[in-house]
């Protein structure tokens, strides 16, 4: 597919609309693996990602208001069967932390492609900063639950 070179603006809603339902599912999907989690530091971790991700979607939500659109205000299908599958795993594992770890490093890869994919659009100036700015929260995310992933599988 190629990109354009500029965005209409059901196409700039459409990209907000994604990257919402994005921020929703990692809020949610955080929050569900902070409350199975076992270790307190771990649960804190995971809380404060989850508030993160609802804070990046109201940021996003206020962008589609103020194109005068209304936002979604949920996350997608595929995030709540991850979601499902968290659960399921977390059952079948005993909820181990590790496992949780690795649910969400697996949802934080999801995030962050859909984030690049956001990218290489031409979004408009005023809303680029934002995009890479929360990209970039993505990655320090993704990052932090990556290097507790491997902290927690060396231990075990």
């Amino acid at each position: 597919m190629t990109t354009p070179t500029t965005m209409s603006e059901s196409q700039v809603i459409d990209q907000l609309n994604e990257l919402i339902e994005n921020c929703s599912d990692g809020a949610q999907g955080f929050h569900a693996c902070a409350e199975h989690a076992r270790a307190p530091e771990l649960k804190q971790v995971l809380d404060e990602h989850a508030l993160q991700c609802a804070e990046a979607a109201r940021q996003l939500q206020g962008e589609v208001r103020r194109r005068g659109a209304e936002p979604h205000d949920r996350g997608t299908a595929g995030g709540a069967v991850h979601r499902g599958w968290v659960a399921v795993r977390s059952k079948l594992t005993g909820y181990t932390d590790l496992a949780l770890l690795e649910e969400c490093e697996r949802g934080e890869d999801v995030a962050l492609k859909r984030y690049r994919d956001a990218l290489e659009w031409p979004l408009p100036a005023d809303l680029r900063p934002l995009v890479e700015r929360q990209y970039q929260g993505a990655r320090r995310n993704h990052d932090q639950v990556k290097l507790l992933r491997e902290r927690y599988r060396a231990a075990g």
